[in-house]
This record gives C-alpha cells, sequence and structure tokens, in this order.
C-alpha cells in the first residue's frame, strides 16, 4: 500500500487493530504508581496495605501486581480515605489535602509478607558506654561542658 501521508498510515494501523482478529494491545507501562504502606493496625501476614490512585479499581490492582509483579493475589479490598483539612494559610483558609485510596490486598494460600528489617538493632557493649561516661566525665569543675566547648 502506498499512503499519501503519515496521517493516512496512522489511521491504517489504528483501523487494523480494532478490527476482530487483529493483534492485542500491549501496555509496557502503566500510568499508576502505587506505594506499600506500613499498615496503621496489625494486620494478618497475607495481607498488604497500598496507597494507590483515585482513578485505579481492584481490577486494575490485581492485574498491576499478578502481571508485572508475578504476586499471585487472592482478593483486593479498597476504601477512600479523606484528607484532612486542619491546615490553614497565611489568611486562615483552610487548606485541604488530597483524598486518596487504601487498597487492602490479601495474597493466595501460602504466601506471606514481612517488611525487611533495614535497621537492626545494635548490641549495647558494656566497654562501649564505661569508655562513653568516662569520655563526658573528664573534669568535675566543668559542669557537664564538654571539652571542645572550652579555650
Amino acid at each position: 500500500f502506498l499512503f499519501g501521508s503519515h496521517k493516512d498510515l496512522c489511521q491504517y494501523i489504528l483501523i487494523l487493530t480494532s478490527q476482530l482478529g487483529g493483534p492485542q494491545l500491549r501496555v509496557f507501562r502503566t500510568n499508576f504508581f502505587i506505594q506499600l504502606v506500613w499498615p496503621g493496625v496489625a494486620q494478618p501476614e497475607d495481607t498488604v496495605q497500598f496507597r494507590i490512585p483515585m482513578e485505579m479499581t481492584k481490577v486494575d490492582l490485581r492485574n498491576y501486581l499478578e502481571s508485572i509483579y508475578n504476586v499471585p493475589v487472592a482478593a483486593v479490598r479498597t476504601r477512600v480515605q479523606y484528607g484532612s483539612n486542619k491546615r490553614r494559610d497565611h489568611r486562615n483558609v483552610r487548606i485541604k489535602k488530597p483524598d486518596y485510596k487504601v487498597a487492602y490486598v490479601q495474597l493466595a494460600h501460602g504466601q506471606t509478607f514481612t517488611f525487611p528489617d533495614l535497621f537492626p538493632e545494635k548490641d549495647q557493649s558494656p566497654e562501649g558506654s564505661t569508655e562513653r561516661q568516662q569520655r563526658q566525665s573528664s573534669d568535675p569543675w566543668r559542669g557537664g561542658v564538654p571539652n571542645w566547648f572550652g579555650l
């Protein structure tokens, strides 16, 4: 086929893809951004909480997790969280934070999720604490003022 312009070619491709039996449209990147958040109250190990856009539906979230991240999903529950409007500006006018949607995703049977321990607890060694106490109490006449503050 010969096309007169680029516009004619684009229209022809659009007609081919929208016909029955045409190639399936694929989305490689989505316009949605989801956030994995720490739940406010304790949740079961198979439940994960996300903050998602208001336009995203339960089916969208399920497809997003299963197709992009290969996470098996059993159920999705959502709720809309009202954004607070307690803040005020310099004219004493209320400033409202935007509403957002919270999704509770229940993972498939046998799947669990726990947040990784990014900051493990350090061992308090007794020799380190005595060294610090000795360094702080070097001169009893200074009254707790550190050495670097003196002349």
